[in-house]
């Protein structure tokens, strides 16, 4: 018979705390707990819970993640590189320029979440959805967002370089300055996103896609020329 969850409130955690605790064998949730810049590399915490817990600069690297939830955690500069976050939630966390290089984020959600700056560079991302997220300035290079309904994404100078968005639909949502070589847009559906300072390197990236009239002069004027 399985033992009952453990709840841990307002500790300040360090590795040695956490490897203590995980040895009890039991599920574990943490609320309003401290875990900034803590080394919790390699450590098995799968289907734990954390809620409004502050993991600012803590290391998750390699960690098994799998199947945890996230509630309105503070995690700028949190290190996730090659964590396995399968079937992971983020809920109204603050991640802001957190690393995610060569994490397992398949099946991973993140909603309501800030994630300006963050590193999505060589993740695994079968399943992976972002709703009502920020990703200004992000690196998502190569992300396949194809056949996505996109809703309310701010990817204002994100790198979408090499990304494919072939017949998304953006619900809302922001591509302004965003960095698009090689990024893939046919058939997509961008009539309700803003695409202000969108450089248009080559027309066929967005053959097929709708845009809306103030959208196609827009895209235009980067061309230099007017709309009369």
């Amino acid at each position: 018979m399985s033992k009952p969850p453990i709840t841990i409130s307002g500790e300040t955690l360090d590795r040695a705390r956490i490897e203590q605790l995980l040895a009890e064998q039991a599920l574990l949730a943490f609320e309003e707990c401290d875990f900034q810049q803590a080394d919790l590399s390699r450590l098995n915490l799968e289907d734990c819970s954390f809620s409004h817990c502050a993991v600012a600069e803590a290391s998750f690297y390699a960690a098994r993640l799998a199947r945890t939830r996230w509630r309105r955690c503070r995690g700028g500069h949190a290190d996730f590189e090659a964590a396995d976050l399968v079937d992971a939630r983020f809920e109204s966390c603050d991640l802001n320029n957190a690393s995610w290089r060569r994490a397992r984020l398949a099946s991973t959600s993140f909603r309501g979440c800030k994630l300006t700056g963050a590193s999505f560079e060589e993740v695994s991302q079968l399943g992976l959805s972002f709703d009502d997220c920020l990703l200004v300035g992000a690196d998502l290079r190569r992300m396949s967002f194809r056949r996505a309904r996109l809703a309310g994404l701010d990817f204002s100078d994100a790198d979408l370089s090499g990304c494919d968005f072939r017949e998304a639909v953006f619900e809302g949502g922001s591509l302004r300055d965003a960095h698009i070589k090689d990024t893939r847009f046919e058939q997509a559906d961008l009539r309700e996103a803003d695409v202000g300072g969108l450089k248009l390197l080559n027309a066929k990236q967005f053959a097929g896609a709708t845009i809306s009239p103030r959208q196609a002069a827009e895209l235009v004027r980067t061309l230099g020329l007017n709309v009369a």
